[in-house]
C-alpha cells in the first residue's frame, strides 16, 4: 500500500491497481497448478512470497474502488485448478480453435493467432525440414501460406498455397472439404490482390464443394456466399454482391443467434452495398442494425465499434447531413485514439473524415445564411 500511494503521489493522473490473491489449497492441487512459498530464499525473508507456475490462472472475483482513495482500485483475484469447469470449457475451446495434428503445429497456430507472425514462420520453417509425410508438408506450406498473407507478401502467399493444393489434390478425392479451404484461401489472397476475376474462379470452386459436403444452413457455407458477394462488391457489380449476401445472410440468422458478431458484420456487408448503390436510407437501415449488435456484444471502446460509426458516419455525409456524419466521425476517431499508435493510418483517414464534415457543415451554413439575406 505505502508503494502504490507514493507511487500515486509522484504522478497525479495515474490510478493505482491493488491484485488480492487468494489461494485455496483445499481447491488447487499443486501437482497440477504448482505454487510454493518461498521466504528462506527470497531476498527479504519478511515479504513472505509465494511463487507462482508461468501457466497461472486467476479468476477476477471482484472489482471495486478503494474506500481510503477513489484513485486506488482493488481487484480481487482466486486462483484456479484444472477442476476449475469454466476453465477447463475454456481450454477445451482453445485446443478445438487450433490448427494441426501434433503439439508443434498447435504451437504455431497459436503464435498466428496471437500474430506473432516473425516467431510461428521461424518455427514452421524448422518444421518443414523434418516434415516426415506428405500431409505435414501441405498442413505446413498451408500455415506459411497464411502468414505470408497476413503480412502482405501475396505472391508468396500464393505459392504456399498452391504447394498445399497440389498434395492434396493428389491425396484426397476431387470433393474433399480440404480441397475447399485451399480454394477459399487462395480466392482469398487473389482479393486482396485486386486480381478479382481469379479470386472468383477459386471461390467458385470452393462453394462448389462445400454446396456438396455441407448441409444447406452451415455457417461455413455462408461464409462461402459472403466471400463470392465480396468479390462482386469490389468489381462494382452490386446486384450480383448483393444476393450472395443475402444468401449468406439467411443461413445466418437461422444457424446463429440474433446478438451473434457475424451477423453484425452480414448487415454491415449488405448496408455496405447499398451505400456504394446510393440507397442511403437502406444503407443506414443494415449499419444501424449491425451497429446495434457489436454496441451489445462489445465494450463501449472496442475498436471494432469505430468502423461501425465511421459507416454510418459516412451515409450521413452522402445523405448530405453533415452535423449527424460529424457527430458519429468523432464517436469513430474517439476509440481509435485510444486503441491506435498515433502514426497508424486509419487515424490520417479519421482525420479527414472530420475535416470534410466541418468543411461542408460550414459551407452549408455560408450558403444557408446566404440565402436568407438575400431572402431579407
Amino acid at each position: 500500500m505505502e508503494f502504490v500511494e507514493r507511487t500515486m503521489q509522484k504522478n497525479k493522473d495515474i490510478v493505482g491497481v491493488l491484485f488480492i490473491m487468494t489461494i485455496d489449497p483445499n481447491t488447487i492441487s499443486a501437482a497440477t497448478t504448482p505454487f510454493a512459498l518461498i521466504d528462506e530464499y527470497s531476498a527479504i525473508e519478511t515479504e513472505k512470497e509465494i511463487l507462482l507456475s508461468m501457466h497461472t490462472v486467476f479468476r477476477v472475483d471482484d472489482i471495486k474502488q478503494s474506500v481510503s482513495n477513489s484513485r486506488l482500485w482493488e481487484v480481487q483475484l482466486s486462483l484456479t485448478g484444472d477442476n476449475d469447469p469454466q476453465l477447463a470449457t475454456l481450454t477445451k475451446t482453445i485446443q478445438k480453435d487450433l490448427c494441426g495434428s501434433t503439439g508443434w503445429h498447435r504451437m504455431g497456430d497459436l503464435m498466428i493467432k496471437v500474430g506473432h507472425y516473425n516467431q510461428a514462420e521461424e518455427l514452421y520453417n524448422g518444421l518443414l525440414k523434418n516434415a516426415s509425410s506428405d500431409s505435414d508438408r501441405a498442413f505446413i506450406y498451408h500455415q506459411l501460406g497464411f502468414l505470408k498473407d497476413s503480412k502482405g507478401q501475396y505472391q508468396e502467399a500464393v505459392s504456399f498455397y498452391e504447394k498445399a493444393l497440389k498434395i492434396r489434390e493428389k491425396a484426397l478425392s476431387l470433393n474433399h472439404p480440404s480441397l475447399a479451404i485451399s480454394y477459399n484461401n487462395i480466392g482469398q489472397v487473389y482479393n486482396n490482390m485486386g486480381d478479382y476475376s481469379k479470386a472468383l474462379e477459386f471461390y467458385e470452386k470452393d462453394l462448389e464443394i462445400t454446396k456438396k459436403a455441407l448441409p444447406p444452413n452451415h455457417p461455413s457455407l455462408a461464409t462461402s456466399y459472403n466471400n463470392i458477394g465480396g468479390v462482386y462488391n469490389n468489381m462494382g457489380d452490386y446486384s450480383k454482391a448483393l444476393e450472395f449476401y443475402e444468401k449468406a445472410h439467411k443461413i445466418y440468422e437461422k444457424a446463429l443467434p440474433p446478438n451473434h458478431p457475424d451477423l453484425a458484420t452480414s448487415y454491415n456487408n449488405i448496408g455496405g452495398v447499398y451505400d456504394d448503390m446510393g440507397d442511403y436510407l437502406k444503407a443506414l437501415e443494415f449499419y444501424e442494425k449491425s451497429h446495434q449488435i457489436y454496441e451489445k456484444a462489445l465494450p463501449p471502446n472496442h475498436p471494432s465499434l469505430a468502423p461501425s460509426y465511421s459507416n454510418i458516419g459516412q451515409v450521413y455525409y452522402h445523405m448530405g447531413d453533415y452535423s449527424k456524419a460529424l457527430e458519429f466521425y468523432e464517436k469513430a476517431h474517439k476509440i481509435k485514439e485510444k486503441a491506435l499508435p498515433p502514426n497508424h493510418p486509419s487515424l490520417a483517414t479519421s482525420y479527414n473524415n472530420i475535416v470534410l464534415a466541418v468543411l461542408d457543415l460550414v459551407v452549408y451554413h455560408i450558403i444557408v445564411d446566404s440565402i436568407q439575406h438575400e431572402g431579407d
